[in-house]
């Protein structure tokens, strides 16, 4: 697919909430677009442990049922999810207000989609999902070598916080923790 074809389709662009059903096809695109994204820079084992423990579809379900967790999809005309967000209620982390914060737990687009848009769409879907809790504020880790993410995060309003650990395997690295005001 040409890069024109997919600029047209993306008039088709829906975000909507995740069901029991879209379970199997959100544990592949959580994990296929993880991988895409990070595979490169980490071990082997480690990169297959994580996706084992984070990846699957039991839990990608009990994701989608649990009420501290919205689960966002981005469909075009129907079809497939080709980016993910999810918000998490409940946790906050280094430099990160104690009350009033949603956390943006994973956000996700496919990489033949990157560069097109839908990950502005997904943002501006997520703020708003956080308003619906009330939140004032969105925060969210990033690895510290991903630049790319940091820029895009920066163009949305996140400034860094703090840091935190998140465990790839058996490999702790460390993450930036980053916060907007809505």
């Amino acid at each position: 697919m040409n890069a024109n074809s997919t600029v047209d389709r993306l008039q088709g662009l829906a975000v909507h909430d995740a069901v029991d059903g879209d379970a199997p096809v959100l544990a592949e695109l959580a994990a296929r677009t993880f991988y895409e994204a990070f595979a490169a820079d980490n071990n082997p084992d480690d990169m297959r442990a994580h996706l084992e423990s984070a990846y699957t579809p039991v839990l990608q379900l009990a994701e989608i049922r649990n009420p501290s967790i919205d689960t966002l999809l981005v469909r075009i005309h129907g079809g497939p999810p080709i980016a993910y967000a999810q918000l998490r209620a409940g946790r906050v982390a280094d430099g990160v207000p104690a009350e009033g914060g949603v956390e943006l737990w994973r956000f996700y687009v496919d990489k033949a989609y990157h560069g097109l848009g839908v990950a502005h769409g997904l943002m501006a879907a997520a703020k708003l999902r956080a308003g619906r809790r009330c939140a004032a504020s969105l925060w969210l880790g990033v690895w510290e070598r991903n630049a790319r993410a940091q820029a895009f995060y920066g163009k949305h309003g996140f400034r860094k916080v703090g840091k935190q650990v998140f465990v790839v395997g058996s490999d702790p690295q460390t993450d930036d923790v980053l916060l907007c005001a809505l």
